[in-house]
């Protein structure tokens, strides 16, 4: 199996594997290429297998990663993704000794991820980064997870920021907070805003735009968190059918 890793050079060209076509409006692939590129300067290092399938791994040092973590020692896992007919074939352990070589080689002193207690949509699978020798670093409400991977004993744990521990906000009614670090956020956030704008329900929007912001969200999850009355909610991407439902349970 050939790893392609995706740069400045070829990211207009190169399918990024969690979004691979843009057909119909399914996915908004440029605002995902978009961020890779600004980030690209920072260290990010974007590697897939050379297939038509979501098999990658995406990872930067924590000192410019986009999550209100304390880990500026460590690589920091963005996304890691293996689905379908590539699964059980060995190629998770591929990426993931890719992440490590390159961690390594840059003097970091571990790697770490976000995760969760249970398998939950857009995390990482802790179950398979536990077995691999992750541990759990700290936690976060309701269900997240800091894992870390020490390359040596007795090094210092990684630590999610106070501001985002409790997932909590100040502010009333529905609100979200996400940036382009997936290519279906974009697309997602417009559509729910629509929905909220018929019902006359007001829909607050906050869109990470730079590090700083990033680093000091409310939640851990920085590429989708939404809240509803100052309570974390869910990570999870609401799709047109979800949020209606939602907005149906709760009388909106």
């Amino acid at each position: 199996m050939e790893l392609i890793q995706i740069t400045e050079n070829n990211i207009y060209q190169e399918h990024i594997c969690c979004a691979i076509s843009e057909k119909k409006g399914e996915c908004c692939v440029s605002s995902k290429k978009d961020w890779l590129k600004d980030r690209f300067k920072d260290g990010l290092i974007f590697k897939k297998a050379d297939v038509r399938g979501k098999v990658f791994i995406e990872y930067i040092p924590g000192k410019k990663a986009w999550y209100p973590i304390n880990a500026d020692e460590y690589m920091v896992i963005d996304c890691f993704w293996i689905s379908g007919q590539y699964k059980g074939k060995g190629i998770s352990n591929i990426l993931l000794n890719e992440c490590i070589k390159d961690s390594k080689s840059q003097g970091k002193k571990g790697i770490v991820v976000i995760s969760s207690k249970k398998k939950m949509p857009f995390l990482s699978d802790g179950n398979y980064l536990k077995y691999k020798g992750f541990k759990i670093a700290d936690t976060a409400e309701p269900y997240y997870e800091l894992l870390y991977l020490p390359f040596e004993d007795g090094t210092e744990k990684p630590s999610f920021k106070n501001c985002a521990k409790e997932s909590k906000i100040s502010e009333d009614g529905l609100v979200v907070y996400y940036s382009n670090q997936c290519p279906h956020t974009e697309k997602y956030i417009q559509i729910i805003k629509e929905i909220a704008n018929k019902r006359s329900v007001e829909l607050i929007i906050h869109k990470f735009e730079n590090l700083d912001s990033a680093k000091n969200a409310p939640s851990p999850f920085t590429t989708y968190s939404f809240f509803f009355n100052g309570k974390f909610v869910t990570n999870e991407i609401l799709s047109e059918k979800k949020f209606i439902k939602f907005l149906d349970e709760n009388g909106l």
